[in-house]
């Protein structure tokens, strides 16, 4: 379903600040699997969402989603194809429109939008049972402004959207980093049963080592815009937080490993 081939991106290249975000990155990714990224400040992990999603314009390499290459689109163009859910809670939704109207526009997202197509019955119906899902009772809050939500309650606004038109793949950026201990798991448990429940295939970058361990078929560290470590079926079922610090901290001697 993803497949990432050769990904480089130099920033201030060939001046003093020359700092390499991705050095040959590769990723692949079957459908319905959920992967998790992690990696210390400046890995990369995020300058791999974002060639991913299209907001970081490769130098070279191949980004395919589903069997198309998207590698020259734009934002817009993989709209259609990629959903993202972003850090901070207030980015995502439309704080002076009601989380009904929000839902709409995630629904329209990647078509063509048409007049007629509107609030109608059916959809605030459909809208209320997706909402109903993550159980935060927004489902009952079809007709507030989002901007009186609670940080917890817009994100897992942002997922509902996100996931509302069964997207190729889901990005998640740190989604559950501004959020209290609490709000971020009730988020994650969203998070997991709207993967599982609409088979999708995720990308999802933390720093919370818990969340790496406990969520997720598939694990990717990253260094110096490297992927330095691989687990998937057995090994990511085994992983610890103290085995994932470990190999962590074992990354620099992989890396002169590898030039060696």
């Amino acid at each position: 379903m993803l497949r990432v081939t050769d990904a480089r991106k130099i920033f201030y290249r060939n001046t003093p600040d020359e700092r390499r975000a991705l050095d040959g990155t590769s990723v692949s990714l079957d459908k319905g699997e959920f992967c998790v990224v992690i990696g210390s400040n400046g890995a990369g992990k995020s300058s791999l969402l974002n060639a991913i999603s299209g907001k970081l314009p490769l130098d070279e390499g191949r980004i395919e989603v589903a069997g198309d290459d998207l590698t020259s689109q734009p934002v817009h163009k993989r709209a259609a194809k990629i959903a993202c859910v972003f850090q901070d809670p207030m980015i995502g939704t439309a704080p002076t429109m009601t989380v009904a109207e929000n839902m709409l526009l995630a629904d329209l997202r990647g078509g063509w939008p048409r007049l007629k197509l509107g609030l109608s019955t059916e959809r605030r119906n459909k809208f209320r049972e997706k909402l109903a899902v993550i159980g935060l009772g927004l489902e009952d809050r079809m007709d507030t402004n989002v901007g009186l939500l609670s940080g917890g309650q817009r994100q897992s606004l942002s997922l509902v959207m996100a996931v509302s038109n069964n997207p190729d793949l889901l990005l998640l950026d740190e989604h559950t980093a501004a959020l209290d201990p609490r709000t971020a798991s009730l988020v994650m448990e969203a998070t997991a049963k709207a993967v599982e429940q609409y088979n999708l295939t995720a990308l999802m970058v933390t720093h919370n080592m818990a969340h790496a361990v406990e969520y997720g078929d598939s694990l990717i560290m990253m260094d110096s815009g490297r992927v330095r470590l691989s687990l998937t079926g057995q090994e990511k079922a085994d992983a610890t937080v103290e085995t994932l610090i470990e190999r962590f901290h074992q990354a620099p001697d992989w890396l002169m490993l590898q030039e060696a």
